[in-house]
């Protein structure tokens, strides 16, 4: 026995410490302990089931094609591993792709099965639903819309609208074919006009139906209104001409004159005379003996009057301060031709526009001027 034991200690002597802690143990240490720590994390780890939603990817779609079908963007997909793998899992960007390199319009029935999910390994899918996507394809068409505008209410008394213009007054719309081809036009949301009596520019939403606001969203436009009186043409006869020169009242000649003018309704009440509305006076022209007649609205008048002709338009000074040009046959002839181009003027109550009807008296009154204008000198001879 004590022979054994000194043959053992003295092998033990001849061997070395360093070669006993070679590299070769060295390098088997270390695998060992990756071993055990890939255990852990992985073998060792909890394993837990998860449902996590993935986006769908549309990928490759023809450019005169488009989806006219809502359908799901996210699929539910049940998935089984470590936890650690799970959580990394969801803050990737991993989507369910969908080629559509290949399709043509129509309706194309998409699966969805466990192998299409791209999970890292060490994730295994359980489930995924839905197991299909139905997808509807149809050519994709650009089509223009005119633009309308609905109105409800009325204007203030005395006033219409004169137009009503939308800017832009056409949308052009890219879409699926089936779903254009049943709208022509688009419509504004119900404008109020009630009581309105000035011109406006609002923005007003368009009211369209859900299938278009998915193409352009919710979209609105700018209504111009533009708000008018209504007037009367009324022709206004044997209207004095007031002449004030050097705070001095001037006699003319013709002292009287013709007025056509477009007057506002809400002037013309029952107890209203229309002459009272303004006055006639007439100035003096540079270089021209003559007198330009002017018509001047009253100071108190709210509502603006258009004057569209005055018969003569030009009057002369009698008190020998001014030539009193006699009114000869081309005179006549040209104040005849005027008067019956003219003629007497009505417009309806309603519209803006100016209808010409011939006066057959207009060729005695020019006679009776032309003899009151030679009584009246033969009197200041």
């Amino acid at each position: 026995m004590n022979k054994i034991l000194a043959t053992l200690l003295a092998k033990l002597d001849k061997i070395n410490l360093a070669d006993l802690v070679s590299k070769d143990w060295l390098l088997k240490f270390i695998s060992l302990v990756l071993a055990i720590g890939l255990w852990y994390f992985v073998g060792g780890e909890d394993r837990v089931d998860k449902n996590v939603m993935i986006p769908i990817e549309i990928i490759n779609l023809p450019r005169d094609l488009v989806i006219s079908n809502q359908f799901k963007k996210q699929i539910e997909v049940t998935v089984s591993g470590p936890r650690s793998m799970i959580l990394d899992m969801t803050s990737r960007a991993i989507t369910r792709q969908v080629d559509l390199s290949s399709a043509t319009p129509g309706t194309m029935v998409i699966e969805t099965d466990n192998d299409h999910i791209p999970v890292p390994r060490g994730i295994t899918v359980q489930r995924v639903q839905p197991s299909s996507i139905i997808l509807s394809l149809d050519k994709l068409i650009q089509k223009q819309f005119p633009i309308s505008a609905r109105t409800i209410g009325k204007v203030a008394n005395g006033y219409y609208v004169k137009s009503l213009k939308m800017a832009p007054d056409v949308i052009t719309i890219a879409g699926p074919h089936t779903i254009l081809y049943q709208v022509n036009e688009l419509f504004t949301k119900a404008i109020n006009l009630e009581g309105m009596m000035q011109s406006v520019q609002l923005q007003v939403p368009l009211e369209m139906d859900p299938a278009i606001v998915e193409l352009i969203g919710e979209t609105s436009v700018t209504a111009e209104i533009t708000i008018g009186l209504e007037t009367v043409a009324r022709t206004l006869d044997n209207m004095l001409v007031h002449v004030v020169i050097d705070g001095v009242k001037q006699e003319v000649m013709p002292e009287r004159v013709k007025i056509t003018a477009n007057i506002p309704q809400n002037l013309l009440a029952d107890d209203v005379d229309p002459k009272n509305l303004f006055t006639v006076t007439a100035i003096k022209q540079d270089g021209d003996d003559e007198l330009k007649v002017k018509v001047v609205p009253r100071i108190d008048v709210e509502f603006p009057i258009e004057i569209l002709s005055i018969i003569p338009d030009t009057v002369s000074l009698v008190d020998g301060k001014a030539d009193v040009k006699p009114i000869d046959k081309k005179s006549s002839d040209s104040e005849q031709s005027e008067t019956n181009a003219l003629g007497t003027m009505t417009l309806d109550n309603n519209r803006d526009r100016v209808k010409a009807v011939g006066s057959d008296g207009d060729e005695a009154s020019s006679l009776k001027v032309i003899k009151s204008q030679k009584s009246k000198r033969k009197m200041v001879e």
